[in-house]
């Protein structure tokens, strides 16, 4: 198929193919560097087979060898490629790999010591020789242990950690899960741990605060094996290491794990190519412009090279490090701060040094031009049933809410008894309480479906759902949730109707009316309450009562519609109990599609 699309130069004369060593993947804009021609040319080669990927995007080899025939080159797969750094490094040379320092992020528990524990590595391990010590940070520093480097990426949580994914930057090797010894797991460590687990890298567990008086790592070690994270000391490949950050105690036996996991690892990338990186931070400086914190990859960044990066282009005025050094190059696994770029990237976006600035130029061009007409898709249950029908998906991926505790363990062991050895459901993140961004964030980095069993989505989550085309599935029955999910994985699901939300109000105050009914007087707070529509009342995230409104008053009159901004009484059929602060949400039900 894609042979066909070969330039008419090719196709009209008899030429001599060069060997070209791929694995299997490979960047857009590294294979373009590979065959030594534009990176525009490969991406117009691509769109004629129909294939809209841009610079940064990773395609396999059967993909690449197509597009590499048209120029000339005959794809062979290379016996020793790496898939390092996602699949950035797949297509170097294996005599160009080395070892490069691995890159860690510490997650977990609001209040159990991220902070102070990052703080003290940093201010233990930073060479002291040098003036002046740290004089700036930048979103990641390295650390020196041993003889070797570690580089530390300072996320604020794992919602930071999982956007970056679901831009499809995988920056992390390693995950520290800190857990404080005196408090356990908590909400946060048990989401942090389902979001390690999706980006399927090693941990790490920190056992923090060791120095408290309530200090009690055993039941930290029990409360891990509930989560399915059993540690070597319990039988277990989990390493944990108890530390305390405020008594800096236990540092050096975590750097040394950190170290032995990277060793295990064999973390390699290519240091003699142009430079491909990721987007950790960016921010807008007074005196200096556009500053990017690039984590780099593979190959090295220097001052000079021309860059696109997402939708933005530019050229390396200086680069520095995390010690406020200005220096002239960075290797992989370095953080630096890039100056040069002509706009503000997005966090998670991928850098691609280029060979000029009219290449740059076109391919930004072309990244904008296709923005529109090739946009990242979530996954829905009726694209897995169609998959799974021509077994192109062996797995459906879910993050379940549900509005109690008790409802989790019910509905995740209803859900896993349907997988078969055809088909499995993989349940990546479970928790009580309304559907937020962090879950909507989640599915989207790992292609899931939401599933909630008596709860609503906040407003926030329910933008970047219908922004990045997750699916939403609302429950309030368990068998028919049973039902659509065993229909999806047969590849029998029928079309779902959508529920679209046509405005929500806070109840402001509650009417006691005769006959031991009630009207709840609201405030419009987005789009607008109709007369003739399903209203849903939210108290504290869960669903409370669906049915029609009943009544919809302004002042004295019955009205059709209230706008938002505005105040009105209405009242819902077969519902009696309404509460201040409770959330009611107008919603009617459409066809996918329709």
């Amino acid at each position: 198929m894609v042979e066909e699309a070969q330039d008419q130069a090719t196709a009209t004369r008899t030429v001599t193919l060069r060997a070209l060593p791929l694995g299997e993947a490979i960047g857009v804009g590294a294979l373009a560097q590979r065959m030594q021609v534009e990176p525009v040319a490969v991406i117009k080669q691509l769109m004629r087979v129909g294939i809209f990927a841009n610079i940064n995007e990773i395609i396999d080899f059967e993909t690449a060898s197509g597009i590499a025939r048209a120029f000339g080159f005959a794809a062979r797969k290379s016996e020793d490629s790496s898939s390092a750094a996602a699949g950035s490094v797949a297509e170097d040379e294996a005599a160009e790999l080395t070892t490069r320092p691995a890159v860690v992020t510490i997650l977990g528990h609001v209040d159990h010591g991220k902070t102070t524990l990052l703080d003290a590595i940093r201010s233990t391990n930073v060479v002291d020789r040098e003036a002046g010590g740290i004089t700036q940070h930048i979103g990641a520093y390295q650390v020196e242990h041993n003889g070797n480097v570690i580089t530390f990426i300072d996320t604020p949580g794992h919602e930071a950690f999982t956007a970056m994914r679901a831009r499809g930057a995988q920056v992390t090797d390693i995950a520290i899960l800190v857990v404080a010894a005196d408090d356990g797991v908590m909400p946060q460590t048990a989401e942090a741990i389902d979001h390690i687990k999706a980006a399927g890298v090693p941990i790490i567990v920190a056992i923090n605060k060791m120095d408290s008086d309530n200090a009690d790592p055993e039941k930290v070690r029990r409360q891990l094996s509930e989560r399915e994270l059993l540690v070597e000391k319990w039988g277990g490949d989990v390493i944990d290491v108890e530390v305390s950050a405020k008594a800096r105690t236990g540092l050096d036996d975590l750097l040394e794990n950190i170290q032995l996991v990277a060793e295990v690892a064999e973390l390699k990338a290519n240091p003699n190519r142009p430079g491909v990186g990721v987007v950790i931070e960016c921010r807008m400086d007074k005196s200096r412009g556009i500053l990017a914190t690039v984590l780099v990859q593979t190959g090295t960044l220097k001052v000079g090279d021309h860059l696109v990066v997402g939708a933005v282009r530019g050229r390396v005025k200086a680069l520095v490090d995390d010690k406020g050094k200005r220096v002239q190059s960075a290797s992989p696994s370095t953080p630096i701060e890039v100056l040069g770029l002509n706009d503000l990237p997005n966090s998670g976006d991928r850098l691609v040094v280029v060979p000029d600035e009219t290449t740059a130029r076109d391919t930004v061009t072309e990244v904008l031009r296709r923005q529109d007409i090739h946009k990242a898709r979530g996954t829905s249950l009726e694209e897995v049933g169609s998959r799974v029908s021509t077994g192109e998906v062996k797995e459906l991926a879910l993050v379940v809410k549900t509005d109690v505790h008790g409802s989790i363990e019910a509905v995740r062991q209803a859900l896993e008894a349907l997988s078969t050895e055809a088909t499995q459901v993989r349940i990546i993140h479970a928790a009580a309480g309304a559907i937020t961004e962090s879950d909507v964030m989640l599915a989207v980095a790992s292609n899931a479906v939401i599933v909630g069993f008596n709860v609503g989505s906040d407003q926030g989550a329910q933008r970047l759902a219908a922004q990045d085309s997750v699916q939403i599935r609302s429950y309030n029955i368990i068998y028919r949730l049973i039902e659509d999910i065993e229909a999806a994985l047969s590849g029998m699901l029928e079309p779902i109707m959508t529920d679209i939300i046509e405005g929500t109000a806070e109840v402001r105050a509650v009417f006691h009316l005769p006959r031991n009914r009630e009207s709840a007087g609201c405030y419009v707070t987005n789009g607008k309450l109709l007369r003739a529509a399903m209203a849903r009342v939210l108290r504290n995230g869960e669903i409370m009562f669906d049915g029609p409104v009943a009544n919809l008053r302004r002042f004295k009159d019955d009205v059709r519609e209230v706008a938002s901004g505005y105040e009105c009484g209405l009242s819902i059929d077969g519902f009696h109990s309404f509460e201040e602060n409770d959330i009611i949400e107008i919603h009617r039900q459409v066809k996918a599609g329709a």
